[in-house]
C-alpha cells in the first residue's frame, strides 16, 4: 500500500450480518453459544488425546492438530463479531484487518492439508492395514502436519503481503463479517489481476488438490471393500472413516456450493450465510461428529469421567 494512502486510511467498516436491529440480542446469545460449545468441545477432544493412551495413534495425532486448528479458526472470526453485534461499533484497524485475513486463510488452508492427511491415514489403515505401523510412523506424521503448518503460512503469507501493495478508494465498507480476501479487493482502486491470478493458483493448489486426493483415497477404500464385500467390513471401514467423511462432506460441500457452483446472482445475504456455515457452523458440529461417531472417542470419555469421579469424590 502506498505511503499516502496508508496514512489516510486507518481502518475499516465491517457491515456485519444482515440482522435486524431488535434481533441482535438473541443472534448474539446464539453465536456465544455456539462458539463456546465449539471451543469447549475441541478442549475435551485435545485432553482425551493427551490423557488417553489408547489415543496415541497416527488417527488421534491428525484429529489433535484439527481439533486445535478449529479452535483457534473460530478465534480468529467469531469473538470479533460478537463484540461488534454488543457495542454496535463496526470499525476494524487496518493492521487487524489484515491480521484476521491472514488468519483466517492460514487456518482454512490448514484444515484442508489436515483433512488430507486424516484421508491418507484411513486409506493405509484400510488397504495395507498389515503394513499400517510401518507406513504411518512417527516420522510421516510429523512431516505431514510440518508441511501442513509450512504450506499454509506460505500461502496465507503470499495473500497478505500482496494485499498490502494495494492501494483502497474512499468507501471503506466491508459488506461481510470479517476480513474476507474477496472483499477486500472489491474496494482496492489498484489493479487486483495479480491478486487474482494467485487466489486461483492458490486455491487450485490448496483446496482442488486437496480435494483430488482425498476423493482418491476413498475412491481406493471403496474398491478394497468391494473387492471382499462383507457386513463386517462394511461396518469396519465406517467406523474408521465415517467421523472424517463427514466432516469433509460438511466442510467441501458449503465451499463447493458457494464457489464452484455459485447462483445466477450471488448476493450479500448468501455469501454470508455460506460463510457461517463453514467458519461457524461446521466448526461446532465437528466435536459432536468426532465424539459421538467415534468408539475409541467414547470409552476415553468414559474412562476420563471415571478417573474424575475417583479423584473428586
Amino acid at each position: 500500500i502506498n505511503r499516502e494512502n496508508h496514512s489516510s486510511m486507518s481502518e475499516f467498516l465491517l457491515l456485519g450480518l444482515p440482522i435486524q436491529p431488535e434481533h441482535q440480542s438473541m443472534f448474539f446469545a446464539l453465536f456465544l453459544g455456539m462458539y463456546l460449545t465449539t471451543v469447549l468441545g475441541n478442549v475435551l477432544i485435545l485432553l482425551l488425546i493427551r490423557l488417553d493412551p489408547h489415543l496415541h495413534s497416527p488417527m488421534y495425532f491428525f484429529l489433535s492438530h484439527l481439533a486445535l486448528t478449529d479452535v483457534s479458526f473460530s478465534s480468529v472470526i467469531i469473538p470479533k463479531m460478537l463484540v461488534n453485534m454488543q457495542t454496535q461499533d463496526q470499525s476494524i484497524p487496518y493492521p487487524g484487518c489484515v491480521t484476521q485475513m491472514y488468519f483466517f486463510l492460514f487456518f482454512t488452508n490448514l484444515d484442508d492439508f489436515l483433512l488430507t492427511s486424516m484421508a491418507y491415514d484411513r486409506y493405509v489403515a484400510i488397504c495395507h492395514p498389515l503394513h499400517y505401523t510401518t507406513i504411518m510412523g512417527q516420522g510421516l506424521c510429523t512431516l505431514l502436519v510440518t508441511a501442513s503448518w509450512i504450506l499454509s503460512c506460505a500461502s496465507a503469507l503470499c495473500h497478505t503481503l500482496l494485499l498490502t501493495r494495494l492501494s483502497f478508494c474512499a468507501d471503506l465498507s466491508i459488506p461481510h463479517f470479517f476480513c474476507d480476501l474477496g472483499a477486500l479487493l472489491k474496494l482496492s482502486c489498484s489493479d487486483t489481476s495479480f491478486n487474482e491470478l494467485a487466489i486461483f493458483t492458490a486455491g487450485v493448489a490448496v483446496i482442488v488438490l486437496p480435494l483430488v486426493c482425498i476423493l482418491i483415497s476413498y475412491g481406493r477404500i471403496g474398491a478394497t471393500i468391494l473387492k471382499v464385500p462383507s457386513t463386517k467390513g462394511i461396518c469396519k471401514a465406517l467406523s474408521t472413516c465415517g467421523s472424517h467423511l463427514s466432516v469433509v462432506s460438511l466442510y467441501y460441500g458449503t465451499i463447493i456450493g458457494l464457489y464452484i457452483f455459485p447462483s445466477s446472482s450471488t448476493s450479500r445475504d448468501k455469501i454470508t450465510v455460506v460463510s457461517v456455515m463453514y467458519t461457524v457452523v461446521t466448526l461446532l458440529l465437528n466435536p459432536f461428529i468426532h465424539n459421538l461417531r467415534n468408539r475409541d472417542m467414547k470409552e476415553a470419555l468414559e474412562r476420563l469421567s471415571h478417573r474424575a469421579k475417583v479423584l473428586f469424590w
